[in-house]
Formats: C-alpha cells, sequence, structure tokens
C-alpha cells in the first residue's frame, strides 16, 4: 500500500514499508541530499526537515507518521540561484566548514525566525542546541542566524 507524502509542495507515492524512517525515502527513492544520515538516533540534527512547521528528525520519523503532512527539506527552501533568506545568511557569514551539520542548522534556524522573528544570541543557542557540529563554526552559525534576522548588516 502506498504512503502519501507531500515533499517540498509535490505530492508523491511511497512504495516503502510505512515504518521506514522518511530519512530513507528523501534521499534514496525522492534524491533529496539536503539531509543527512548524521547518528541515526535524532540526535545530532544532520537530517532534520520541518514538517507542517516544525523541526523533526527524519532518520527516527516513518513515512507513516508524516502521511498527508507538509514536508520541507533543503531543497524545499531556495534554489542556488535564488537562496532563502536563512541559506543566504550562512554563505555570506562562512558558517560552513565540513557543512555535514548546515542541513539541520539551516532547517532548525528557519523554524526558529518562523516563531521569533528577532531572537537574542542566546534563543538562538538554545534553539541550534540539539544540533551538533563538529567543526566549531558555532559562532559564525549564531551570526548567520542573526544576519537571517535582520539583526546584523
Amino acid at each position: 500500500m502506498a504512503v502519501s507524502l507531500r515533499v517540498n509542495g509535490r505530492s508523491h507515492a511511497s512504495t516503502a514499508d510505512p515504518d521506514t524512517p522518511l530519512l530513507y525515502v528523501l534521499r534514496n527513492d525522492l534524491k533529496l541530499n539536503g539531509p543527512k544520515f548524521g547518528c541515526g538516533l535524532g540526535q545530532c540534527g544532520a537530517c532534520t526537515v520541518i514538517v507542517d512547521g516544525t523541526a523533526v528528525r527524519s532518520c527516527i520519523t516513518s513515512v507513516n507518521d508524516v502521511r498527508d503532512r507538509e514536508i520541507t527539506t533543503l531543497e524545499g527552501l531556495g534554489t542556488p540561484e535564488n537562496p532563502h533568506p536563512v541559506q543566504r545568511a550562512f554563505i555570506e557569514e562562512q558558517a560552513a566548514q565540513c557543512g555535514y551539520c548546515m542541513n539541520g542548522m539551516i532547517m532548525q534556524a528557519k523554524v526558529l525566525l518562523d516563531q521569533t522573528a528577532k531572537p537574542s544570541a542566546d534563543e538562538i543557542k538554545a534553539a541550534l542546541a540539539g544540533n551538533l557540529c563538529r567543526c566549531g563554526t558555532h559562532a559564525q552559525i549564531v551570526r548567520a542566524v542573526q544576519r537571517a534576522a535582520g539583526l546584523r548588516a
């Protein structure tokens, strides 16, 4: 039985087992490579997507849990020619080193900014605390979120 998924504004019918992690369907079936496999336990944030306005760890969320809900991946935010303001801010602040965590950081930051237009540095740090960055670009990441919020030029 097919599971109906709505990803980045488009409907998809997935024939994956309903208990399959959403991450696998996004990457393997839909060829969306923004969400990354990090820990597989929902602890690192590399696989973060937005489901109905909430940041969700796709490695521990089954496709059945998100059927007929609006799923947004990094690819659904903007394009290389016209990046989303959060994506543009991360580029302008050079917030990535290896870039593996960027998907989760950007998706979590977008949800934060949708809920809190002008977050303080402490609010940004708290919102991103569950997203791990091993490279240590934390200061640039906070500045990028501040830039996206219009708090920095």
